[in-house]
């Protein structure tokens, strides 16, 4: 659409202006500093730091209806600019002019409804996002879009030149952060560290054919983060985790696209979405209470927190009732399906615990919760959803899990809507799948196959045949009629077809 075919009311706002009152906040010393230099804790106290907008009062006073008409017609433009996350330049990166913006297709991912038969077993309706579908196959393209997105910008004022971005991966942030950096090439350059052997052969491959230099070490997720974290407190590298406040602030965007899907309209909805680093659920509160606080909803949904009982740390915080007497103990992951959300010592607790005082605040009750679930759920569920139309990943499976945890718990009401967050594309995990229908998952995962999930291909021979065709070996005349009659034949007997 043409921007002269735009309402004349609402042109002035469809092109965002910039703004240059971003700063960072430190949710330890409170201390703010400015954005001109990358950083990702507080150079005074270490703590963590989240992007703050000092003049969000200013978006306030434009109605929360134009702001819902501002975003609905933005969708009918075609600059590639405004055509993913940053349609809410405003609340994402208000000091990005739009020639910094760096778009490879990320965000507004379909929010598909279960059918039938899963609302029935799942206890209630609910949604899929399939943030599957963003470029590298996962929700972290979100967050990299705002990150090197920012730093485009500082290479196009001159601050930096010759990044080298470095991030610590169980896949997902590893395969999106060498992708977003080689499309900036050459001012970008990428290292990922990765946990030796504990990815999946799809997402190893994603970062290596994006010509990233990969580095695996032994351990798991958290012992790659304290590498970097290293890295990134004495040499001159670009952090792409979730510790870097501007990965927070592009995630936001989840939030946002699930407003505008339901037409803003939040009263009744809950939000299910698994914990890892906690970079996703603090994002997904954040978003939400931006929103709230324009007049954008009128109703902050529910948000529910999931982990495996294999990596919980976040859940066994929000186990103790009394708040004053909560104490965060990092614990020793095992082996998980739910593999992006196996860590132990989440960078962004900090902002979690921050966050979830200030939605409860906001609704004037309880909206945030935290449930754990078990490795049979995550991968039973996952498997039925996939049955029955989805695509969802184990962590998809473990949102599902959650939500039936959620419904038992009294948490979720039967008539509550549900968005469960899919965070990655099931393919990225199907060495799970293959594990459980064969039968061979370690016993440290504690699964187990249900029989009637299990799924196998069936090889048809039949026994009588003497010849069948082979690759370079084909059948011709009477000996092809025969293969074909017999094959088809034993297929129809098997499936138990009728004749026509």
């Amino acid at each position: 659409m043409k921007l002269s075919d735009f309402p004349k009311d609402i042109l002035p706002f469809i092109l965002p202006e910039t703004r240059n009152d971003l700063i960072y906040r430190c949710l330890g010393c409170g201390r703010e500093h400015g954005i001109k230099k990358l950083l990702y804790t507080c150079p005074d106290c270490g703590q963590v730091l989240l992007l703050y907008d000092r003049e969000f009062e200013k978006l306030k006073k434009i109605p929360g209806k134009t702001w819902r008409r501002i975003f609905d017609y933005r969708k009918l433009l075609t600059l590639p600019a405004l055509k993913g996350i940053y349609r809410y330049h405003e609340f994402i990166g208000p000091v990005l002019p739009l020639e910094s913006i760096v778009y490879l297709g990320e965000g507004h991912t379909p929010v598909i409804e279960a059918n039938a038969l899963m609302q029935e077993k799942a206890g209630g309706k609910f949604y899929f996002k399939n943030d599957g579908q963003n470029p590298s196959a996962s929700f972290k393209d979100r967050g990299m879009a705002s990150a090197l997105s920012y730093i485009h910008f500082l290479i196009q004022q001159g601050i930096v030149d010759d990044v080298l971005a470095v991030c610590a991966s169980t896949g997902d942030t590893s395969a999106s952060a060498a992708l977003y950096a080689s499309y900036l090439q050459p001012h970008i350059k990428s290292a990922v560290l990765l946990p030796h052997k504990k990815v999946t052969p799809q997402q190893l491959s994603q970062p290596l054919g994006s010509g990233a230099r990969v580095f695996e070490i032994p351990g798991v997720f958290d012992d790659c983060m304290k590498v970097v974290e290293a890295l990134s407190e004495k040499y001159a590298v670009a952090l792409l985790n979730s510790k870097n406040a501007w990965r927070i602030l592009g995630q936001e965007s989840y939030s946002y696209e699930i407003a505008q899907d339901f037409e803003y309209d939040m009263a009744g909805k809950v939000v299910v979405v698994p914990i890892g680093n906690a970079g996703n659920i603090t994002a997904v509160m954040s978003g939400f209470l931006k929103f709230y606080h324009a007049g954008i909803i009128e109703t902050l949904p529910k948000i529910v927190g999931v982990q495996s009982v294999h990596a919980n740390p976040v859940y066994r915080y929000y186990q103790e009732p009394d708040p004053g007497q909560r104490k965060f103990l990092p614990v020793t992951v095992k082996a998980s399906v739910a593999q992006a959300a196996m860590i132990g010592n989440p960078v962004s607790m900090p902002r979690v615990i921050h966050l979830v005082d200030q939605y409860n605040q906001a609704a004037g009750r309880p909206l945030v919760f935290f449930v754990e679930v078990m490795e049979q759920a995550i991968m039973d569920w996952q498997l039925q959803a996939n049955r029955n139309g989805h695509v969802a990943c184990t962590h998809g499976g473990e949102s599902l899990a959650g939500l039936v945890a959620a419904r038992q718990l009294g948490y979720v009401e039967k008539n509550e809507i549900a968005i469960l967050d899919s965070t990655a594309h099931a393919i990225k995990f199907s060495g799970f799948q293959e594990m459980y229908f064969e039968n061979r998952f370690p016993n440290e995962f504690e699964v187990r196959p249900d029989s009637t999930l299990i799924n196998l291909p069936e090889l048809i021979r039949p026994d009588h045949l003497e010849k069948v065709p082979a690759p370079g070996k084909p059948l011709w005349g009477e000996d092809f009629d025969c293969f074909v009659k017999a094959v088809s034949q034993e297929i129809a007997d098997l499936l138990k077809l009728k004749k026509v």
